[in-house]
């Protein structure tokens, strides 16, 4: 839905900014929520520029309680900064509330409405082009985690239920094989087998949770390099953004995500998957970034589970495509034949790579552990 420049105005006099309006746009960039630029003029005639984004309600089921973990966890990361006068690049993500004090704004346009502060001098990546990168964005979660990792588990709630449970995942896999609804198992034994083949590593981490050798924090869950702001001057990483699916989970399964997105040279939806590699030196960027802001609150086990993660990450996302393909493609949009299953396939081939590389990715990490 787009909408007019009056609009746009009509939507920021609804939030507790300080200025008049003066110009605003629609920002084309991200897939799920849709988002307006707004640039306003205060008393002294400096201009600021704020974010109102539509809360896509396809996507987000409960999108006040969504809104009420982000803010708490700006807030939280906000007074942390404050204190500490700890910033990773001088700016950080705010929350300005609507007029009538609420983190948001419900029913204007038919939609729920947020607004943030727009991060100046930066951009984002969408493809990892260099280790900086890689560093960079992971410096930017380790430190997203850390200053989160004394937040209250209990002040977040779950917001999808079951995200990274890999064990349901599997079983789920499972019974689309058994019920076939497509007749489409015939067509893929190769990645069946590859996946039941590897059944006893789905419940590795969830067992240690169980145990109690790993915990519960708040994780950010959507660590992709284009959700790390960049400074446009320094290449340096900012601050963390797309908050949307903050809740409790593990340490691991955010890094595990960011070596599955961030090491491989192609797209995910490759179908030459002899292209498809987990490359060493973009793994050895992203764990010295990541340790860096992230090995103070880390246990040890955690630290010598991060290879193991970027696997898991990758079996259980190619578990989920091919779940997807099996079941007719209702989840994950398609636009060519076969779409879900190639990507299952570069994922498989990432796990592939993965186990070939993984004692050199932990001897690396136990380098830089014990340095």
């Amino acid at each position: 839905m787009s909408i007019r420049k009056d609009d746009i105005a009509g939507i920021g006099s609804q939030f507790a900014i300080n200025g008049i309006f003066v110009e605003g746009e629609e920002v084309q960039s991200g897939h799920i929520n849709t988002t307006y630029l707004a640039t306003y003029r205060n008393e002294d005639g400096e201009t600021r520029r704020y974010i109102f984004q539509r809360i896509n309600e396809n996507v987000f089921r409960q999108p006040l309680v969504v809104m009420k973990n982000i803010e708490r966890v700006t807030s939280h990361i906000n007074r942390k900064v404050f204190r500490k006068k700890r910033d990773f690049g001088g700016q950080t993500l705010n929350l300005y509330p609507g007029k009538d004090g609420r983190n948001c704004i419900v029913g204007v346009f038919g939609g729920i409405w947020r607004c943030y502060n727009y991060i100046e001098g930066c951009r984002t990546y969408d493809v990892v082009e260099n280790t900086r990168q890689a560093y960079q964005a992971a410096k930017a979660f380790g430190a997203f985690q850390d200053l989160v990792s004394d937040l209250p588990i209990e002040k977040v709630e779950v917001t999808i239920p079951g995200f990274h449970d890999t064990p349901k995942r599997y079983a789920r896999l499972i019974a689309a094989m058994k019920s076939d609804a497509c007749d489409r198992v015939k067509d893929v034994q190769k990645e069946i087998d590859f996946i039941t083949s590897r059944e006893s590593i789905v419940g590795v981490l969830l067992d240690h949770l169980a145990a109690g050798r790993l915990i519960e924090r708040v994780t950010h869950n959507d660590t992709k390099l284009n959700n790390v702001m960049i400074d446009e001057q320094t290449d340096e990483a900012v601050c963390v953004i797309d908050l949307d699916t903050v809740m409790p989970g593990l340490a691991l399964y955010d890094f595990g995500d960011l070596i599955r997105g961030a090491t491989s040279p192609v797209a995910e939806d490759e179908p030459d998957t002899s292209k498809v590699e987990m490359r060493l030196p973009m793994f050895e960027a992203i764990v010295e970034g990541y340790l860096e802001t992230a090995a103070s609150f880390l246990t040890p086990l955690e630290i010598d589970l991060l290879p193991f993660s970027a696997k898991l990450i990758s079996l259980e996302t190619g578990i989920r495509f091919l779940t997807d393909y099996l079941e007719g493609d209702k989840y994950f949009r398609i636009h060519r034949d076969n779409h879900n299953l190639d990507r299952c396939k570069t994922q498989l081939a990432l796990v592939k790579s993965i186990e070939d590389q993984e004692d050199k990715m932990l001897n690396f990490v136990k380098k830089w552990h014990r340095a």
